[in-house]
């Protein structure tokens, strides 16, 4: 049996979260607050319907926090995007695996710290008492996108950015993808949504674009408007991944483009899928209803809630941005995973 990265939507064990700490993602005081809040009722969300863990730079005040179930973990931070700086969790021939990939700020950007985060996925393996792999190739959880059934998806400015990954082409880069996930099959976007390429962006994540369903059909961001830059970028998405032979839904754009003059990549896209739940970005839009039904059709049988993601978002990502999965080892029926944890 070689390793395997289940699903998002496979039975999870718990859900990791990284608590806001000061740094130049949050530079005052009323920015710290704002993201600690809008993590919180993420994390307050979640523990409705499976274990979370959050990790807390020591010294740092978690009063948002208010479920008391929410587990608190003492871990140095230097920030709180825990999909990327996490572990990649796969299901290995014995046990649980933590995949550790180099993490160096997305790129080794100028803002970015990454001394601390670099060795978070180790603190996390030891915490789910996983093992742990270690992987050569720098990337991001945010990068990679799987079905849990041997295709991933892979961004050429993301695995193939010559400020993570110099050197490497697409045949080594899917030579240790394929062989730390489990797939078989890549599918490279050739770039990622415009608001992406900013300050403070990722240059190209996948998971604001694309991301599979347990149906086999690909939900991809499109925009809309043909005056909108991230117009061609959806219509080139949708033609790749059709030409792949994979059914495409349509989840289309928020139509708010710009907050205070500046272009935005808010993504529906960017939701996370736990245990009989799927926690959507809300941005007080009008699109929000849609994509609540989109969603509600992707992943029949799961409750499908809205989460204001907009300060997520305000500070360089969204919801599924600070998740990371912990799933199930052995793989359990998906059915005794589906009711919130009061119920059971």
């Amino acid at each position: 049996m070689a390793n395997r990265m289940p699903a998002e939507w496979e039975p999870h064990a718990r859900t990791y979260l990284g608590w806001p700490t000061p740094n130049a993602t949050f530079q005052d005081p009323e920015e710290l607050a704002a993201a600690r809040t809008a993590w919180a009722v993420v994390a307050n969300t979640i523990v409705r319907y499976e274990p979370v863990s959050v990790l807390v730079n020591p010294g740092d005040v978690t009063g948002e926090l208010l479920d008391p179930r929410i587990e608190h973990v003492a871990v140095p931070l230097d920030d709180a995007w825990l999909r990327d700086s996490g572990p990649t969790f796969v299901h290995g021939d014995d046990g649980l695996l933590a995949v550790d990939w180099i993490f160096n700020g997305w790129g080794a950007q100028s803002w970015a710290k990454w001394d601390l985060d670099s060795e978070i996925a180790r603190g996390v393996a030891v915490h789910a008492g996983a093992g742990v792999v270690s992987s050569p190739l720098t990337q991001e959880g945010g990068g990679f996108h799987v079905d849990g059934a041997g295709t991933v998806l892979l961004t050429e400015t993301v695995q193939l950015d010559p400020y993570r990954n110099p050197g490497w082409t697409r045949t080594t880069v899917e030579r240790e993808v394929h062989a730390r996930l489990g797939t078989h099959r890549a599918l490279w976007l050739p770039r990622g949504l415009t608001a992406d390429y900013g300050e403070f962006g990722t240059r190209g994540h996948v998971d604001i674009v694309a991301a599979f369903t347990p149906s086999g059909r690909v939900l991809v961001h499109t925009q809309t408007d043909p005056g909108h830059p991230d117009f061609a970028v959806s219509q080139e998405v949708t033609a790749l991944i059709r030409d792949a032979g994979l059914e495409v839904t349509p989840l289309p754009a928020p139509e708010t483009t710009e907050v205070d003059g500046e272009l935005v990549d808010w993504s529906y896209v960017n939701h996370y899928v736990a245990n009989g739940v799927v926690v959507l970005c809300a941005f007080d839009d009008p699109r929000d209803q849609e994509a609540l039904r989109i969603l509600r059709d992707a992943y029949p049988g799961r409750e499908v809630v809205l989460v204001d993601a907009r300060d997520i978002f305000r500070f360089g990502g969204g919801i599924h941005c600070i998740t990371q999965q912990q799933p199930v080892f052995p793989a359990a029926p998906e059915e005794t995973q589906q009711q919130p944890l009061e119920n059971r």
